[in-house]
């Protein structure tokens, strides 16, 4: 990349455009989230289409000029952050489409290349992050419609995003990294200060290692934990109903993938989607059915996720 600014394609992972049927599919899948989806996507939808909370003002409120004021005057950053395999990045990945159907608007995502980042070049990171913001600017100038309506908007996504917007009060932090979280400060203020149709979202296992000001800009900051008791029997019930276990057994599952005895953390949601529940079928697959009996065992041959520990 050099000096040269980087194409989109190096900058960016596939763009996704939403509303998209597949998105929509992955996004219901997120069970055991619905407060966090709704907040979600409503604060995003504000951030990027300010019609619809004025349109709500004049119809409810229409004297409340000063906290209308207020909520449209924060930077157009949400942070999502918490434990591995809780279902932040999904949430990221597919929140658009919730947005495009509240808003009635087009949203394309711009999710930020995890392997640009790791070339590690003296400056890389500042032109990096400068241009990222470029791109999203540029096109969300183009979305701008006349006065408060927009014609579509633009999200940014910043996955694992501590590896770029570290806390400049870490004295072992190279000044040219500290460039780059200056960097990043500069285009959440271009965004929001243009009033562009356009928002950032950013993913962190470390939110403590996020810099102050950063976090200070935040207009949503959501916090993700290991489901509790009541969210891994939301995921849990239906599919295991469908393979023939009752409600009973269900129960007892929720209660052996939770905390034990033997450790004081339980299983993720990924753990759960994407690991627990298909070993259940894949166990059984071809020849047997899936019994109550079958689950204990492959429940015994899987670990949950290991908390993230900062080394």
């Amino acid at each position: 990349m050099n000096n040269l600014k980087p194409s989109f394609s190096e900058l960016f992972e596939q763009t996704i455009s939403f509303p998209d049927p597949e998105m929509k599919s992955r996004f219901e899948l997120l069970v055991g989230l619905d407060d966090k989806k709704e907040m979600l996507s409503k604060t995003l939808g504000i951030l990027t289409n300010v019609s619809g909370i004025k349109k709500w003002k004049e119809k409810f409120h229409p004297e409340s000029n000063i906290i209308l004021d207020m909520v449209l005057r924060r930077p157009p950053l949400v942070i999502l952050a918490g434990d591995v395999g809780c279902g932040k990045s999904e949430l990221a990945y597919t929140i658009g489409d919730a947005v495009a159907r509240l808003e009635k608007i087009d949203i394309e995502l711009f999710p930020l290349s995890l392997s640009t980042r790791g070339q590690g070049m003296v400056g890389q990171m500042t032109q990096l992050v400068s241009a990222a913001f470029e791109y999203t600017i540029e096109r969300a100038k183009k979305l701008k419609g006349s006065g408060s309506s927009s014609n579509g908007a633009v999200i940014l996504l910043v996955d694992e995003a501590d590896a770029l917007a570290q806390s400049r009060e870490n004295n072992q932090m190279h000044h040219e990294d500290k460039a780059g979280v200056n960097a990043f400060i500069r285009g959440i203020d271009g965004l929001g200060n243009g009033k562009l149709p356009a928002a950032v979202i950013m993913c962190t296992n470390r939110p403590e290692a996020l810099d102050p000001a950063i976090k200070r800009r935040a207009a949503l900051i959501l916090i993700f934990e290991r489901p509790s008791d009541e969210q891994r029997k939301s995921v849990l019930l239906k599919p295991l109903l469908e393979l023939g276990l009752n409600e009973k057994d269900v129960d007892y599952i929720v209660e052996l993938t939770g905390k034990t005895g033997e450790r004081n953390y339980g299983f993720t949601f990924s753990d759960l989607t994407q690991r627990l529940l298909p070993s259940i079928v894949l166990d059984a697959y071809p020849e047997k059915a899936v019994t109550m009996e079958s689950v204990l065992q492959v429940i015994k041959g899987i670990a949950p996720t290991t908390p993230f520990k900062e080394e």
